[in-house]
């Protein structure tokens, strides 16, 4: 999703791990197990103190200013600390970064999110590219077939960005999103087949007239986050998920034609809010839905009365944990694949390739060649292995060659997540630089990342386990259309493609989203007979202010895109 003219999909937040998407089916192995880590240029540069500034587009609130033990020891050997902000609302930086532009003020660093065109429009960001050339041996490696997917676009070939936010060659091995549902709730109704909305409606409305209240409180059927960008992960996404488009942020691509519209013009998508205004008049859907903030529906899921979620697991983590922390494994979340009909399949899984958010040097930054080659330690094997593992001896070991992880660091993984991380900083540093993703070995034969099937397994509660046994199913994933039942997207991530921050589009578009985020709460709304023509005065109204216009211009971008990526004459 991103907030210049995409959106982010989901993202990733800088304190998670979790990827939505992957770039094939298989674990792969492209490295050779007999060559030699590629830091040792890293490992005889400069080690004297510095500190360089920092700012990510994401709140990281287990930040603990390098002083857990990944910091300290990433510190240790290269001399490094950040002096790091982060944004601390759910605004994705967006003001933060407008004030850099306009006043030029910016850190060494930035993670800027969907709002890297801001900072390039404002001439405020580094071209990496002989940099990387120079002083990133580890960084060439990682993209060394990838190197065009880096560039800014065809008019502007410059490298602004480092994709850090999705790791290259990653196979996803497990869903993080879809539609959620308590495994108390599923157990008590003898596992029920959950696959299209009106599945998921009865399995709510079944409990919740058997258990009205919960823990004394009222028990709440369904919940969603309105709140300021959340709204798309929550509210408005699904409505392509469960009608068979992918992830394209605001847009649907036609996949033949490269032709883009808003995809809330597809009449698919009309039925999937005409649903939600059917659950909120079935007094399903939380009344409080498009009112409260990001904290008030963390603080309903951690009380346990939520029975059903639509979101990506990192949006409702950190409430999860508290369940799980507080002892109430049963009150987490299974995931699954719901859609609109047998007719169509969840696209979750559909591959982007590598494409992503990504780390930026500004022009303002002090020793750049320094800060290029800490980026590149960080991307060695042995600073992949430290962001993603921690530190042997304490947070795994290697037994018989291989590394494992004891129990009660897994316990404190999946139990006490926030605290560990705190002060472990296992997924704090993810987004600094990039990575191999999940399913690729490193030259010990091992995995670089914890996320494979047997450490997911691990990692599993037992309600958990116990819902995945009674579907059949050894992961969420399972339940899900795996990448092989789509073609990958020659357009990539759309979120992450630059589009105009000036001149009539962002104008327009800019209109568009502040009636979508109008009307579409109040379609749902509205009593059953209203909903038709508010619906259609919603598209009215979005073409009146110049949808069809910035549908045409983001069509040639789509179309500049695939060109970028494959080399096809795209017309």
């Amino acid at each position: 999703m991103k907030w210049k003219g995409t959106k982010v999909v989901a993202a990733v937040l800088l304190t998670s791990a979790l990827i939505i998407g992957g770039c094939g089916n298989t674990a792969k192995n492209d490295t050779d197990k007999n060559s030699k880590p590629t830091n040792e240029s890293a490992a005889k540069d400069d080690k004297s103190p510095i500190t360089f500034t920092f700012f990510g587009a994401d709140a990281s609130p287990n930040w603990n200013n390098m002083q857990d033990d990944i910091g300290k020891v990433i510190t240790e050997k290269t001399g490094v600390t950040l002096n790091a902000e982060f944004d601390v609302g759910s605004g994705g930086g967006d003001n933060k970064i407008a004030l850099m532009a306009a006043t030029g003020e910016i850190p060494d660093i930035i993670f800027p999110k969907g709002n890297l065109s801001t900072l390039v429009d404002a001439g405020m960001l580094m071209d990496l590219t002989d940099l990387i050339d120079k002083y990133a041996p580890n960084i060439k490696k990682i993209y060394e077939k990838d190197m065009n997917r880096l560039k800014y676009s065809n008019d502007d070939p410059a490298i602004y960005s480092i994709n850090t936010n999705v790791g290259v060659d990653n196979v996803s091995f497990d869903a993080i999103g879809g539609f959620e549902i308590q495994q108390r709730v599923l157990k008590e109704l003898g596992y029920p087949e959950v696959k299209t909305v009106k599945d998921f409606e009865n399995v709510l409305k079944q409990y919740v007239a058997k258990y009205p209240t919960t823990d004394g409180q009222p028990t709440i059927p369904l919940t969603l986050n309105a709140d300021d960008w959340r709204i798309m992960i929550t509210v408005t996404n699904p409505a392509f998920f469960t009608t068979g488009a992918p992830d394209d942020g605001e847009y649907y691509v036609d996949p033949s034609t490269y032709e883009a519209k808003l995809h809330y013009k597809r009449p698919e998508e009309k039925e999937y809010f005409r649903w939600l205004n059917h659950m909120y008049n079935e007094g399903l859907l939380d009344k409080d839905t498009f009112v409260q903030k990001d904290d008030q529906y963390k603080a309903k899921i951690a009380s346990g009365r939520v029975l059903g979620l639509i979101d990506q697991e990192w949006g409702y983590q950190d409430a999860e944990n508290a369940l799980k922390t507080a002892g109430k494994d049963e009150y987490t979340y299974a995931h699954f694949p719901v859609t609109m009909g047998p007719e169509f399949k969840d696209r979750s899984f559909q591959v982007a390739g590598v494409d992503g958010f990504g780390i930026s040097i500004s022009k303002n930054a002090k020793d750049p060649e320094r800060i290029m080659k800490f980026l590149d330690w960080l991307a060695s094997d042995e600073g992949q292995v430290l962001r993603q593992w921690g530190v042997e001896g304490k947070h795994y070991n290697v037994v018989d060659g291989k590394r494992v992880v004891p129990a009660d660091i897994q316990n404190r993984k999946v139990n006490d997540a926030s605290n560990f991380n705190k002060e472990s900083g296992i997924s704090l540093y993810l987004a600094f630089a990039p990575r191999y993703g999940d399913g690729v070995k490193d030259p010990s034969g091992n995995y670089y990342t914890t996320n494979f099937p047997e450490q997911i397994i691990e990692g599993y509660t037992d309600a958990e386990k116990e819902t995945l046994k009674a579907y059949n199913a050894k992961t969420w994933k399972d339940l899900f259309p795996q990448e092989s039942d789509f073609p990958a997207k020659e357009w990539g991530a759309l979120y992450n493609m630059p589009t105009p921050t000036d001149g009539n589009y962002n104008v327009i578009y800019k209109k568009t989203q502040d009636i979508i985020r109008k009307r579409i709460p109040e379609a749902i709304l509205a009593k059953a007979a209203d909903f038709d023509k508010l619906y259609d005065n919603f598209l009215a109204e979005l073409d009146k202010v110049g949808a069809k216009e910035m549908e045409a211009e983001y069509t040639q971008l789509v179309k500049a895109r695939v060109a970028l990526f494959t080399g096809k004459d795209v017309k």
